[in-house]
């Protein structure tokens, strides 16, 4: 398969060269037009979307868009800009574009336009933390959605928007809505038979799953699935993710060298394709696996490339889970007062963006050092009333192990 798409680049490049030789006008632009994009797509699928080919494609597209007076097909390099911005961590520039797609919309009172500047905006709010704004844009976005109106680019776009919502109903706390809609999502990826479009599902679920921290069985097993899907349609990208879950759960399940090198090189493949942005969440798992083979200090040297990101990108959705790690390796190594001022961090990072379920696992982790401090009634008081918010969702393995530890402490 990856001699096809290699194959279809070349025969999409081929006729670039031959349209350059046709007379100037609008015909000519308006090949060029389609074919610039569909070299975009093709381009995404096997390089990533941080590639500099994708933007240099992407780009001169939308001057032709811009020459043509092609506002939909405009609209769509537009958000392939947002996406490609996204994904080197220039959130900045990502957010600038997503309200430019929704200003055109609400100009040309236009529900389609409207609809992929919400999605845009969904995404670009994600990335810095704002899970509340994220998710409202991506609400708004799914009650537009018609698909008579969509251009389907290297993600479906509802699909897309659906992978979004159930990521962030996730991370807000509402697991069982996040766990149907995620179901539901994937049952339609798969009926959609658009290879790209499902393995961004299984890579997002995937993300999910740690963080709920599903069973390693179930983890393996989704990952191989999306590996085989990456190495039949070759997509570097998602494939670096497979491998670095597959990576995680063979260092959970003690096959712990073997984890960390296939961790160690997912990592270094994912920043080959150009991404910048969710590497401080790489960082964070090779560094809890380093913990758990006995290396707290290498992983804290991990979690403090981590920070350094942050600091410059201003990507904080995975920040809690960065100062809740370094607060387990910092007891690892037995600092235990900068231990509980890196978890009270993480507490107060997942506060400030609504994000519950990483406020309850910071909770959990600060509640364990307490209960170790014979500070039992601390620890109680701190965890009790997060895990009382929760209203659903006991069935996961993150509710049932911060429920046993409240349990331990009554």
């Amino acid at each position: 398969m990856r001699e096809a798409m290699i194959e279809a680049e070349a025969q999409l490049r081929k006729g670039l060269g031959l349209v350059a030789n046709m007379p100037d006008g609008a015909e000519r632009l308006q090949y060029e037009l389609d074919l610039q994009i569909a070299l975009s797509i093709a381009l995404i699928a096997t390089q990533g979307y941080a590639a500099p080919a994708v933007a240099e494609t992407h780009g001169r597209a939308r001057e032709l868009c811009e020459r043509l007076d092609r506002p939909t097909q405009l609209v769509y390099l537009l958000a392939g800009e947002c996406v490609g911005h996204l994904h080197r961590a220039e959130l900045a520039l990502a957010c600038q574009l997503s309200k430019q797609i929704l200003n055109l919309g609400e100009a040309r009172n236009d529900a389609a336009v409207k609809f992929q500047g919400h999605l845009s905006s969904a995404v670009s709010w994600f990335f810095p933390g704002d899970f509340v704004a994220a998710r409202t844009h991506a609400e708004e976005a799914l009650a537009l959605y018609d698909p008579a109106h969509a251009v389907l680019g290297p993600v479906d776009p509802q699909i897309r928007t659906l992978t979004y919502s159930f990521r962030l109903l996730m991370y807000l706390g509402y697991l069982d809505q996040a766990g149907l809609r995620c179901h539901e999502t994937l049952a339609q990826a798969r009926q959609r038979t658009h290879a790209h479009t499902l393995a961004s599902v299984l890579g997002i679920a995937l993300l999910c799953d740690a963080h709920i921290r599903s069973d390693l069985a179930i983890l393996l097993q989704r990952a191989e699935e999306l590996a085989a899907l990456c190495a039949e349609h070759a997509f570097p990208y998602w494939a670096a993710i497979a491998f670095c879950i597959r990576g995680w759960c063979l260092s959970a399940s003690g096959r712990v060298e073997e984890g960390l090198e296939l961790l160690t090189e997912a990592l270094a493949n994912i920043r080959a394709t150009g991404a910048v942005t969710s590497v401080p969440f790489f960082l964070t798992m090779l560094a809890g696996a380093l913990g758990n083979a006995g290396r707290p200090t290498e992983g804290l040297k991990q979690l403090n490339e981590a920070v350094r990101q942050i600091e410059a990108t201003k990507e904080c959705w995975s920040e809690s889970d960065v100062h809740r790690v370094r607060g387990e390796l910092l007891i690892a190594v037995g600092d235990a007062v900068v231990a509980e001022k890196s978890l009270y961090q993480a507490i107060g990072v997942a506060r400030r963006q609504s994000a519950k379920l990483f406020e309850l696992r910071a909770a959990a982790s600060l509640a364990r050092l307490w209960r170790d401090q014979d500070k039992r009634a601390e620890a109680r008081d701190l965890l009790a009333p997060i895990y009382n918010w929760f209203t659903e969702g006991f069935d996961t393995p993150v509710l049932k192990d911060a429920k046993a530890l409240l349990d331990e402490l009554m």
